[in-house]
């Protein structure tokens, strides 16, 4: 008789145990055990994912924003139009930048290609400040634009900026004196005006203390030159609705452009940030005394600031000495500085521009005493000394004409006759090259006539001595 075979045996069919497990289960979960099958591998497969994820995310690189320790390599500068068709003497400067910072990138932004840039690093897909795209597009002044754009280049990139008019006398790397560490200054900048014994002048005031803003070095995204930036839309949307017209149609004059954007603007949005990151909470604000007869170059609040003889050397004022001196960095040739014809200054109709004293105290005492005696005078008087003020005007542009004129002619005197020389010189150096050519071809000629003369007459000879061997051959012939 067959034993019956069992699960517990280990002869047991497998299929049958299978079959008698199966019908041992109820049947509701026997119907749903592939689900639960089919769950349990779903855990384990998202289980299996997250720990390679985290294996990947363990050994990825930390791409997350690091404080910049140098400066950005890059030298900028806004024109009306790019490198290749700069007239020489902008090529030149431009060429002073490149020639002695080999190792930076040059890039000059220009009224064709300034909107897409600001569109691409302020658009939806860059600071997302669609604003302030909208407000540049809408400027139409010139300076304003200028201004606007390298503070917004600043901010955006870093690096340095310098009007088209500016030739460095030094590299980048003598910008930072070697007692500094770079990796302690986010800013470089420079006095420009250090004339505080008029702070309270009415017109010269505002402008008596200032730092350059022509060159200055920044490190990328600083607030400061983004609060500058807010403020200038603030004040120029502020003087829009105060002339009832839009942006495109503001008029400005030379103070205001002075105040609102320029050096003036630049200067108090600095000493406003030095104050908010001073060492000493606690301690006196800063100001322009911090500045004042600087001897020495000093870091305040992560802002390097340089004497007045490195950006603005040769001014005649503010002591700022000559472009030989050691610390000059920079030379403003001012050649592209053309922007107050279309924003006046205050002009006195008998005295004129206060600013042509050039911070001199003698005439600027003396412009303020004239005025201040025309303004007793009476309706006559007035005039009378206006119409002398304007015939001494004339009578001294004729003389300023004359001597720009007799300089001309000069000039071009010793250009005509620099050239007469260079043209005599260089056709003296051809004459003498011809003719050293024409001697050296004569004496080729005499060398070589003499060689073949030479030959001639060695052949000659070697057939005489031929003829006189072949004689004496006869003659002993006819001996014997």
């Amino acid at each position: 008789m067959i034993a019956k075979l069992t699960l517990s045996s280990p002869l047991a069919s497998p299929t049958m145990g299978a079959v008698q497990l199966r019908n041992r289960l109820p049947v509701q979960f026997r119907r749903c055990l592939p689900l639960y099958v089919a769950g349990l591998i779903l855990v384990i497969f998202l289980f299996n994912v997250n720990l390679f994820r985290s294996s990947i995310q363990q050994t990825s690189i930390d791409n997350s924003r690091k404080p910049r320790v140098d400066f950005p390599h890059k030298i900028w500068q806004t024109w009306k139009v790019g490198p290749l068709y700069f007239e020489p003497r902008d090529l030149d400067v431009a060429k002073s930048w490149t020639g002695k910072n080999p190792t930076y990138r040059y890039e000059v932004l220009t009224d064709n290609n300034d909107i897409p840039y600001v569109e691409y690093h302020f658009g939806p897909e860059g600071f997302n400040r669609t604003d302030i795209v909208t407000f540049y597009k809408s400027v139409k002044d010139a300076i304003v634009k200028a201004d606007l754009l390298r503070y917004l280049v600043m901010y955006a990139e870093g690096g340095l900026y310098a009007d088209i008019d500016v030739e460095a006398l030094k590299p980048l790397g003598k910008f930072v004196p070697e007692r500094y560490n770079v990796r302690d200054i986010d800013m470089i900048i420079g006095v420009e005006i250090d004339e505080p014994d008029w702070k309270d002048h009415p017109i010269l005031g505002p402008k008596s203390r200032s730092f350059c803003q022509w060159t200055f070095m920044c490190k990328p995204e600083l607030p400061v030159m983004m609060r500058l930036i807010e403020h200038i839309m603030v004040w120029l949307n502020g003087v829009a609705a105060e002339q009832k017209v839009p942006l495109a149609k503001v008029e400005l004059s030379f103070d205001q452009i002075i105040s609102g954007t320029g050096p003036s603007a630049f200067t108090k949005a600095i000493i406003d940030d030095m104050n908010t990151h001073k060492d000493d909470i606690n301690g006196k604000d800063i100001d322009w005394n911090t500045f004042h007869d600087m001897s020495e170059s000093k870091i305040v609040s992560r802002v390097l600031v340089l004497t007045v003889e490195a950006f603005a050397a040769g001014q005649g004022h503010s002591n700022s000495g000559t472009h030989d001196a050691r610390a000059a960095l920079v030379r403003h040739h001012y050649h592209a500085s053309n922007w107050p014809s279309r924003h006046p200054r205050y002009k006195h109709p008998a005295f004129g521009e206060v600013e042509a004293c050039n911070w001199h105290d003698d005439c600027v005492n003396k412009w303020d005493k004239d005025v201040a005696a025309f303004e007793k005078m009476t309706k006559p008087d007035q005039e009378k000394i206006i119409a002398e003020k304007k015939k001494e005007r004339e009578e001294k542009e004729r003389q300023e004409k004359e001597e720009a004129d007799r300089r001309k002619k000069e000039h071009e005197d010793a250009e005509k006759k620099r050239k007469q020389e260079e043209d005599a010189a260089r056709k003296k150096k051809e004459d003498e090259k011809i003719a050293n050519e024409k001697k050296l071809a004569q004496e080729k000629e005499a060398k070589e006539k003499k060689l073949a003369e030479e030959k001639a007459l060695a052949k000659e000879k070697e057939e005489q001595l031929a003829r006189e061997e072949k004689e004496k051959a006869k003659k002993k012939e006819s001996w014997f």
